[in-house]
């Protein structure tokens, strides 16, 4: 088993895309999925998209990214993919609605995108754990879940 206990770069970095691409000319350069879920892990075993077994293990300053570089030597490079981010569409139903429902995001530390009226938050789990928060307001039909849509 392989063991990776720091992050070399990222493949957005000039230099470390340069390198990575020399290696996938002259070697192997192999993914490693992790579910965005487990990105804030700094110990985890995986596998990568070529079935070797890693053992990551990071210093608490470090953080796993969508590519990350991991392993870079002459002929092999491990990078990190992220998995696919889940979504959770809320739709206030009107302005005083929706600066409430800002101030819960704000004041919950909830990742947050905007997409017209509507507020995504960014899922690290099931639904529950977010509408359990707001349910009051989902109650009286001031906040719906908009199903179907990113």
């Amino acid at each position: 088993m392989l063991r990776i206990e720091s992050i070399l770069g990222n493949i957005s970095q000039a230099a470390m895309a340069e390198r990575v691409h020399h290696i996938s000319h002259h070697g192997q350069v192999d993914f490693v999925t992790i579910a965005n879920d487990d990105l804030d892990r700094h110990r985890l075993v995986v596998r990568t998209d070529a079935g070797a077994e890693v053992a990551i293990a990071l210093p608490r300053d470090q953080k796993l990214v969508d590519g990350a570089v991991l392993l870079a030597e002459c002929n092999r490079a491990i990078v990190v993919r992220a998995g696919e981010q889940r979504w959770l569409r809320l739709s206030p139903r009107s302005a005083e609605d929706a600066l409430e429902l800002g101030y819960h995001a704000g004041n919950l530390h909830w990742r947050v995108r905007f997409s017209g009226n509507d507020l995504l938050v960014a899922q690290n789990g099931p639904p529950e754990h977010y509408t359990d928060r707001i349910a009051p307001m989902m109650a009286a039909g001031r906040v719906s879940i908009v199903e179907g849509r990113k």
